[in-house]
This record gives structure tokens, C-alpha cells and sequence, in this order.
């Protein structure tokens, strides 16, 4: 069922998982210095981040190796071995907002280490911000004796990434969560993630 509607979630801050960001940043063993720069980059952060997704259900075919999603069709073997026995999934996209984009241009002249660390710490918000969608897509799935797959992005395997423009037209992202997407495919704001989640019943 192809319901034609675009949902949209909020929610609340994920805890941030401090020893995910310092891998993002690189930082392969913590010093004081360092824990007191992310406590800094964790509060001034938690002030301008937003965490919003909208996502779209649609039915989905296989047939001569080629994935009709409803809202495109793809050749990706690495997808449909994803999608393997769903015949629903859910496309959605996920942002922390422009907030931590502002700070990391704003840290990149007078503060380059903080900068990373800003730019750490968005990385890990926004999978934690995809997490916490896929938990409650989970949960209610599960109330009606269903399950999903894990995520998988354009870009993955042999996913194309220009699929990026299909979603977004089918989401209208810009619209609802205020995502837009460059001609290079690249999203503003940089912290945001696209992804498909297939749902078995």
C-alpha cells in the first residue's frame, strides 16, 4: 500500500555516546584536555540541535534482477539481498539541523580542534537520531507482529547514490524537515541522512 502521505517524527535528544564521537574525531585515547573540549562542543551543541525525520511507506517489486521501490526502480543486488523477504519498506530522511553546521564554520578559523570535535559530534547525533527512528519503527512494527531490516543509505554496496533525488522528490525533505539537496548530492544541512528500511510481516 502506497498511502501517498509523508510522516513526519521529532524527538527528544538521544544520549550522546562520548566514546562514538571521539572515534569520529580520532581520538584513540581520552585526556582531560580533550573530555573538557567535548563537554564545551556537547553544551554549546545541545542549544541549536533539532532532530526531526519524515519518511513514506511504499510497496516494493522484484523482478529480472531489478528492485521497483515505488517510488524508483534500482539495479542493486546489495539492496534486494537487504530487502529480502519485505514487501513494504520505509524511505525516510533524518537532520540534526543547520545549528551544527553554523558551529563548525564558525570554530574552523579560530578553533580547528573544536571544529573536528563539532564535526564528531554531529556525525554521532545524527546516527543516534537514525537509531532512535528505527527503535520506534521497530516497536510499532512489532505491535502488529512485524519487523524491519537495518537501514541502508544510498551509496551503500552497489546502491546508486544519485537515488538521492527520487527521495528527496518523493519526500519533499526541503518542505518538511527543511533538507535540501545540492547538484553535487550532497544534503544541507550536512548532518542529515537518507536510508531504506525494509519491513517484514
Amino acid at each position: 500500500m502506497n498511502d501517498n502521505l509523508v510522516y513526519i517524527k521529532s524527538f527528544a535528544s538521544p544520549d550522546v555516546n562520548r566514546r562514538e564521537v571521539l572515534r569520529y574525531a580520532g581520538v584513540r585515547e581520552s585526556t582531560e584536555e580533550v573530555d573538557l573540549m567535548l563537554d564545551e562542543c556537547i553544551k554549546e551543541a545541545e542549544k541549536v540541535l533539532s532532530y526531526k525525520a519524515c519518511y513514506r511507506i511504499y510497496d516494493i517489486k522484484t523482478g529480472d534482477g531489478e528492485l521497483d521501490l515505488g517510488f524508483v526502480r534500482v539495479n542493486s543486488r546489495s539492496l534486494i539481498k537487504a530487502l529480502d523477504g519485505c514487501k513494504r519498506i520505509i524511505v525516510f530522511c533524518a537532520t540534526v539541523g543547520v545549528g551544527i553546521d553554523r558551529l563548525i564554520a564558525k570554530n574552523n578559523t579560530f578553533s580547528p580542534a573544536k571544529a573536528v570535535m563539532l564535526q564528531a559530534l554531529g556525525s554521532e547525533r545524527v546516527e543516534a537520531l537514525c537509531d532512535s527512528f528505527c527503535t520506534e519503527i521497530a516497536s510499532e512494527l512489532e505491535e502488529n507482529g512485524g519487523t524491519c531490516t537495518r537501514r541502508f543509505s544510498p551509496g551503500y554496496g552497489d546502491l546508486p547514490l544519485d537515488i538521492q533525488r527520487e527521495i528527496f522528490s518523493s519526500l519533499e525533505c526541503t518542505k518538511r524537515i527543511g533538507v535540501s539537496l545540492g547538484d553535487n548530492l550532497f544534503m544541507t544541512p550536512t548532518k542529515s541522512v537518507t536510508a531504506i528500511i525494509g519491513i517484514k510481516m
